[in-house]
């Protein structure tokens, strides 16, 4: 478990499933993730979560002082296989008040210095400007744009000091 100063940050375990299939089912968070999910692809998608091997890692997010669901953060290996990938997703009313910010930089601090990884990166459509500049106000650095799944892609990383 870990904590940020308004989150507890968790392993994921089956009896989150019904608070995370709130996240791919929601049309806001999914607009840059491929649309809704279909229900039979959502439970195959939290089933692969619960079995993962060990270079796979998911965490939901609850704030605190009322152990709401807020999101998931994970650390997984990237389409091109090389290096982890950050992702999160936040149900909308968490959107705005900084609270991924927080998350995430405690996960990236997490891989760079007790996972001892040498670089993270984080993929996101370039039209969500939000997640680019979430990014980069995490120190992470557009290393390229590219297209996958229809879509223009920016990859960030950020390396080990």
């Amino acid at each position: 478990m870990f904590e940020t100063q308004r989150c507890f940050i968790n392993t994921f375990h089956k009896t989150d499933y019904v608070d995370v299939r709130k996240l791919f089912a929601n049309q806001d968070v999914r607009k840059f993730l491929g649309g809704v999910r279909q229900e039979y692809s959502i439970e195959v998608s939290l089933d692969a979560m619960l079995n993962s091997s060990d270079d796979y890692f998911y965490w939901v997010v609850r704030e605190k002082h009322t152990d709401n669901f807020m999101g998931l953060v994970s650390l997984d290996p990237h389409h091109e296989g090389l290096y982890l990938e950050i992702s999160y997703q936040f149900l909308p009313n968490w959107w705005g008040k900084g609270y991924a910010t927080e998350v995430v930089q405690l996960i990236i601090n997490y891989a760079l210095y007790e996972l001892n990884l040498s670089k993270v990166v984080a993929e996101t459509q370039t039209a969500n400007t939000s997640s680019c500049r979430l990014l980069e106000r995490l120190g992470m650095e557009l290393e390229r744009t590219i297209s996958r799944f229809e879509a223009e892609q920016a990859i960030y990383s950020i390396k080990s000091s």
